[in-house]
């Protein structure tokens, strides 16, 4: 029986479809892609914004048309529920809260989360670590759509690793809000405890975090980075750079605790690799406070950038703030920050010349030409002897394009 597995939004919801796709693999079901005809379809949806929404939908009816048994899971479906189950051709929604309960409604069998899926040609084991919110920022819909946060036990974590660790060479911890893991575990842990933990008793050879908040980055963790198995690499969200309209969006930091943040870990880790996430055009933002955000992005040494605009989530709080941006403010907001983006990301990119980074090889063409990506996330074009996916190799920078660093081995 074939079955295909389609997953918008988050790296929780990349894992989860993983160990779904692992469970169906294990008992025998062909893993395909919707134009091959599946007999079932699962599809796990996103709610971040309202092209999420649409994009969820038009793999719905997509689906549909395919002929395929669909099931709907994830957090489009968990909010919009009689939309969903109006929809034709889908045949049942699954709750975020149980969303492996799936596995055993097509196979009969219980559902394995430490299962790896070596079957197909994902490079990176992605693993869900922690699920759920207990934050209440004024335009996220999240915490309704997947509850309060909660923890897989460090023993489970491990064991999932080391049974991959013969597979994989990085693995790359998920979750909704991945600084809160532990929080919830008896006793309680916390994320720099877990990725110690992975260090002494697994394997694996680089651990990649997902996105953290600022003041989820303590001493303890910082010190962890000193080791070479931990990505030199950090996704730290800012939104927006004015106190402010901070409050109004409900984080729990000023600007200035966030640049000192900032400040404390280039200082002890110069050449880390700093992404971060901007809410262009939050309701009430003035150009003043727009420029702010501006500045304060110019300022820090972040590698990229990923800009989003404003997007009304039903049931928010945002929602209801009122005056709203007009959509060619957002735009011309949001084009400001992505050409920003670009350039810091060609300076970092300027300054890996010369040297010699590992890389982790996800694609290999006919002529031996490999696609990876460093530990400090960078991609990165070389010519490899011997190449393998899921390999690393040391790859000497020469230089890059718009989107790649290249070199040879």
């Amino acid at each position: 029986m074939k079955a295909s597995v389609l997953t918008l939004g988050c790296k929780a919801n990349q894992a989860e479809s993983a160990t779904i796709e692992a469970n169906l693999f294990s008992k025998g079901f062909e893993i395909v892609g919707l134009t091959e005809m599946p007999d079932i379809c699962i599809i796990n949806t996103c709610t971040v914004t309202s092209k999420s929404d649409y994009q969820s939908r038009q793999l719905i009816r997509r689906a549909n048309r395919a002929g395929a048994r669909v099931f709907v899971t994830g957090c489009y479906s968990e909010l919009n529920k009689d939309a969903v189950y109006s929809m034709d051709g889908v045949e049942d929604i699954i709750e975020n809260s149980n969303k492996y309960r799936i596995i055993s409604m097509i196979t009969g069998f219980p559902v394995d989360i430490t299962l790896s899926y070596e079957h197909i040609s994902k490079s990176r084991l992605f693993v869900k670590v922690q699920d759920g919110c207990n934050y209440s920022c004024s335009y996220c819909t999240i915490p309704k759509a997947r509850g309060k946060s909660k923890s897989i036990e460090v023993g489970t974590v491990i064991d999932h690793i080391d049974k991959a660790s013969g597979i994989y060479n990085e693995v790359v911890l998920t979750g909704i809000h991945l600084g809160t893991y532990g929080y919830d575990l008896h006793p309680k842990t916390k994320l720099s405890y877990l990725v110690k933990t992975i260090l002494n008793k697994t394997k694996i050879k680089r651990i990649r975090l997902s996105s953290l908040e600022i003041n989820e980055i303590d001493e303890a963790f910082l010190e962890l980075l000193y080791d070479v198995r931990v990505c030199n690499h950090l996704h730290i969200p800012l939104q927006s750079g004015n106190d402010r309209v901070l409050r109004l969006m409900r984080r729990n930091y000023t600007s200035g605790t966030f640049i000192k943040g900032i400040e404390n870990i280039i200082k002890k880790h110069p050449e880390i690799s700093i992404g971060s996430d901007i809410i262009a055009g939050f309701p009430t933002e003035t150009d003043e406070e727009f420029r702010n955000t501006y500045n304060l992005l110019h300022s820090m040494p972040f590698s990229y950038l990923h800009v989003f605009p404003f997007s009304k989530r039903p049931g928010t709080l945002a929602s209801t703030m009122a005056p709203d941006i007009d959509h060619s403010t957002k735009d011309m907001r949001v084009g400001a920050v992505i050409a920003l983006g670009k350039r810091k990301k060609t300076d970092y990119m300027k300054q890996q010349i010369g040297q010699t980074l590992d890389s982790l090889i996800e694609e290999v063409d006919g002529d031996g030409t490999c696609t990876g990506i460093t530990r400090n996330y960078l991609r990165v074009r070389a010519v490899v002897k011997s190449p393998e996916v899921k390999s690393v190799a040391c790859v000497r920078i020469d230089g890059y394009t718009d989107e790649a660093l290249l070199g040879h081995q």
